[in-house]
């Protein structure tokens, strides 16, 4: 087979093996089994359903490591596919293509190993797709001995082979507005919670996009209401409780405890907050000479990470980080997903280079 044929073989075999958030054991369980037979320069390292692959030690160079993760959202999905150029399957793009590139990299006739500058490290982990509390990179970091210290990670989200600098942090609270029960006959004897919260809404609804230019990259700070339900009452019943869950993406040059107090000040004491998802943003790393090389190496373009990241993992660390993947960005969490396969080929050829340019 040639390099092309493999890549695409790696990522059907990798779509074939289900792994929604919470279900990852067997694909990490076939993803350790493939890269032991890797001629690896020292064991795989396991937490949970989270893998530590050494790749490459002894170089004498700087430490890289290569990030992605098992887990896809629940979506509907037919069998894992190849028709045409595309690759069909749940996570296709977000994040199995990133993951075949990383696989393919541990094959001698895609990197001279022996020849490399730097060290490598491959780290497969799981529930990404979840909260930030139960994403297992987390534990990986605390506890790997060499994963925490790295000179600079690559997390290989979807970006359609551009380089997606730094993230958004990311904020999710739950806004609970208390009114007072009544008969919807006699709305005057209650006190409708929807009815507190429609000043609030309205003026979520009117915020503009707050631009934060940052190493000349634009971030936008965005407040978006995602879920509204009220308290379980009757139909004719004035509600009591009307609960709302508010996604506050702020910009990299602000801090989780800074974000945290605008969005208390937007709610200005009308509902009971709950903070329920705590994600710090991570600032770009432009200027970081192995990003400057892996601009060099023909990365397509060179953008702001407007969503969230596990860069943020590594920045607050004091690692340097940045997203580059092969995905399709538009393809991740749709309904029967699919990829490029001439963008994951692409994303490979662009990794092999960026690496072997190191240091």
């Amino acid at each position: 087979m040639t390099t092309d044929e493999t890549l695409d073989e790696t990522l059907l075999w990798l779509c074939a093996i289900d792994s929604p958030i919470g279900e990852e054991r067997a694909l990490c369980d076939a993803v350790k089994a493939r890269l032991e037979r890797a001629g690896l320069p020292a064991p795989i390292r396991r937490y949970g359903d989270s893998i530590v692959v050494p790749l490459v030690r002894g170089s004498g160079g700087p430490h890289v490591a290569l990030a992605g993760h098992l887990d896809t959202v629940r979506t509907e999905n037919g069998p894992a596919r190849i028709e045409g150029d595309r690759c069909f399957g749940a996570g296709s793009s977000d994040m199995k293509s990133g993951l075949a590139v990383m696989i393919e990299l541990a094959r001698a006739d895609v990197l001279d190993r022996a020849r490399l500058g730097v060290d490598l490290t491959l780290v497969f982990y799981a529930r990404e797709e979840g909260p930030f509390a139960e994403n297992e990179l987390g534990p990986v970091l605390e506890q790997d001995p060499e994963v925490g210290s790295v000179d600079l990670a690559v997390c290989l989200e979807p970006s359609d082979n551009k380089l997606h600098l730094g993230c958004n942090g990311s904020i999710h609270a739950q806004l609970t507005f208390v009114g007072k029960t009544g008969h919807s006959a006699r709305p005057w004897e209650g006190d409708s919670a929807v009815s507190r919260a429609a000043p609030f809404l309205a003026e979520v609804a009117a915020l503009a996009p707050v631009p934060h230019v940052i190493d000349g990259l634009t971030y936008r700070t965005v407040t978006t209401i995602t879920q509204a339900r009220d308290g379980g009452r009757g139909r004719n019943v004035v509600p009591d409780r009307f609960v709302l869950n508010v996604n506050h993406r702020f910009a990299p040059d602000t801090s989780l405890e800074q974000a945290k107090a605008q969005l208390l000040s937007l709610v200005a004491g009308r509902a009971e907050v709950v903070f329920t998802d705590l994600s710090p943003a991570a600032l770009p790393s432009a200027s970081h000479p192995f990003v400057q090389k892996l601009v060099a190496a023909g990365v397509r373009g060179v953008e702001p990470k407007q969503a969230w990241t596990d860069v943020a993992r590594f920045s607050a660390r004091g690692i340097a980080a940045v997203n580059f993947g092969p995905g399709e960005n538009a393809q991740a969490h749709q309904k029967n997903e699919s990829t490029s396969l001439a963008l994951v080929r692409e994303g490979l050829s662009i990794m092999t280079k960026w690496i072997t340019s190191l240091p």
